[in-house]
């Protein structure tokens, strides 16, 4: 397909309300984890997923001369996304602040550059007529889109369609910016399918995240009534099973991400020092299994010999006694003769 040579105000108009909601669409995602200083449940697969996706995004949409505010676009959501990326790494996997913010910023870098390198690279082909790279690069900008929102569906899925750390703010700003965006690619005057494709699974995969929650709403809805009622949360109910060690139907289920989850070095760090923990705690019981042990044969020991040294003392007042009773009769016929004699 041959790039757009005019635009359509609507297209214009509509381009600009969609790039609207994706320069700002994290921000209420980005506030809520540094308020809460945590992001559980936003899988950083996701924030990277997307934030590489920018590049091909970017390049895809410049080189098909789309409207200027589709083409600021990609390069807003990627900043946006490798910033909630980092936020990630700060809260999520314990990195230092610096460190995260560094490694962010040269991502940003590297991203930047490849994506400037294939537009000089592809735009003269494809203005010559060679539509094959830039339409390959479409199709990775809409398949790392559709890959950078699977993830939460494992945490729904680990979750029993809960959705948790997902700012809804965010996700609805976010689906506005998919419809509008699609909206002026098709107000154009010629639709591109690939840029089309990418606002619908965009749009589409999201309305699936809405509907998995109010699902699950639905689902606990007694439970939650009741819990209202004695001035408890879902949570609290949730870590009261954890306490006890008790299943449960809503319990989280156990899902291992580790292997896509390349940047949590702090995580694995903190199972081995728990597990280091645990050892050490098992030594300490050990230690003190040994010094009750210690003290019990020390305590019996000085009980034999306590009962060992009363024996003796109980032998001697015997023999004391034993002794006074032989002399008395000495003294006696002493006197006795004594008074023979007189």
């Amino acid at each position: 397909m041959a790039p757009q040579t005019e635009i359509p105000v609507a297209a214009n108009v509509l381009g600009t309300i969609g790039t609207v909601f994706w320069c700002v669409q994290l921000i209420p995602q980005i506030w809520t984890n540094y308020r809460t200083k945590s992001t559980t449940g936003l899988p950083g697969t996701m924030m990277f997923l997307w934030a590489l996706c920018g590049v091909p995004f970017g390049v895809y949409a410049i080189a098909q001369n789309f409207n200027i505010p589709i083409q600021v676009q990609p390069q807003a959501f990627m900043t946006l996304c490798l910033v909630g990326w980092a936020q990630i790494l700060i809260y999520g996997s314990k990195w230092p602040t610096w460190k995260a913010t560094v490694l962010a910023l040269i991502v940003a870098c590297v991203f930047a550059g490849v994506e400037a390198a294939l537009i000089f690279t592809l735009r003269p082909l494809y203005e010559a007529g060679n539509e094959t790279p830039v339409r390959v690069i479409g199709i990775i900008a809409a398949i790392l889109l559709a890959a950078g929102l699977l993830p939460p569906y494992a945490e729904m899925y680990k979750r029993h369609g809960r959705v948790v750390g997902i700012n809804w703010i965010f996700l609805s700003m976010d689906w506005s910016g998919a419809f509008f965006s699609l909206m002026a690619v098709v107000t154009q005057n010629t639709f591109d399918v690939l840029g089309g494709v990418l606002y619908i699974i965009c749009a589409f995969l999201e309305l699936g995240i809405f509907a998995s929650h109010l699902i699950w709403l639905v689902r606990t809805r007694s439970i939650r009534k009741q819990l209202k009622k004695d001035g408890k949360t879902f949570d609290d109910l949730l870590g009261e099973y954890e306490k006890r060690g008790e299943s449960w139907k809503w319990a989280e289920r156990d899902l291992d991400l580790g292997g896509l989850k390349f940047w949590a070095r702090k995580d694995k760090k903190g199972e081995e020092e728990e597990g280091e923990g645990e050892i050490e705690q098992r030594d300490l019981e050990k230690q003190d299994v040994g010094n009750s042990a210690a003290d019990a044969v020390g305590r019996q020991r000085d009980g034999a010999l306590d009962s060992k040294m009363a024996m003796a003392e109980a032998h001697n007042q015997n023999g004391n006694a034993e002794d006074t009773d032989a002399s008395t009769p000495t003294m006696v016929d002493g006197e006795n003769k004594a008074v023979g004699r007189t």
